[in-house]
């Protein structure tokens, strides 16, 4: 399976390398840069999961976490453990090449100018060129994709930072968890709302436990 995946993404334009355990994974990974990592939870060794746990501590390098099975406990434990998106073996080709596009998109994510409505958009503006908006402690600097609380600096993966940006665009609206699945994850169809509710836990561990409010039955919304 790793052979052919390697194959069947090099035709597809994007350079490989295969791994064939997490100790070794990890080993490389200290020493090379990469753009994605691609982690399947059963890798001999480390498993992916705490793979991508060690790969967490010194980087928010998009993670995509590959399961043989979709509703068991390896899925939960991936999310939390910080990877991005998985998915289920087996897997088609156009469908782990099109979670990739989506990921590396969101790694190389720029608001689009005026996304940001008016009543959302902070009185200053940022050295950046952005907006700065600021909710109580939080603080978003929409030019320079910074983030801090209390003044302090918050490290964000891409798809943290995207799903921010999105509760940021929308400030005391509920945010169903289809439309998060469409408009951060790029679903272009229904999609698994546990990567929604598992991204605002982690949000949740970094910014506050009150700034994201779950509001039962339809979504969540961002304190103003």
């Amino acid at each position: 399976m790793r052979r052919s995946f390697t194959v069947a993404l090099e035709r597809y334009g994007y350079r490989m390398t295969a791994v064939a355990d997490g100790l070794a994974a990890l080993e490389l990974f200290r020493e090379e840069s990469f753009d994605l990592l691609i982690l399947d939870v059963m890798l001999p060794g480390l498993d992916g999961i705490g793979l991508c746990r060690r790969v967490r501590e010194t980087s928010l390098v998009p993670v995509l976490m590959m399961s043989a099975r979709g509703d068991g406990l390896d899925v939960v434990a991936g999310l939390e453990a910080g990877a991005d998106d998985y998915v289920v073996k087996p897997v088609d080709t156009y469908v782990l090449v099109a979670r990739i596009r989506s990921l590396l998109r969101r790694a190389t994510y720029a608001p689009v100018p005026g996304s940001v409505p008016e009543q959302a958009a902070g009185d200053a503006s940022s050295p950046s060129g952005g907006d700065l908006l600021v909710f109580g402690d939080l603080t978003i600097d929409t030019g320079g994709l910074e983030v801090s609380v209390s003044g302090k600096p918050v490290a964000l993966t891409p798809t943290e930072l995207k799903l921010l940006l999105e509760f940021a665009a929308h400030p005391g609206i509920v945010l169903e968890r289809h439309t998060l699945l469409r408009d951060v994850w790029e679903y272009g169809w229904d999609g698994d709302s546990r990567v929604v509710d598992l991204c605002v836990q982690r949000l949740r561990g970094k910014l506050g436990r009150d700034r994201i409010e779950t509001v039962r039955g339809f979504g969540y919304k961002l304190r103003r």
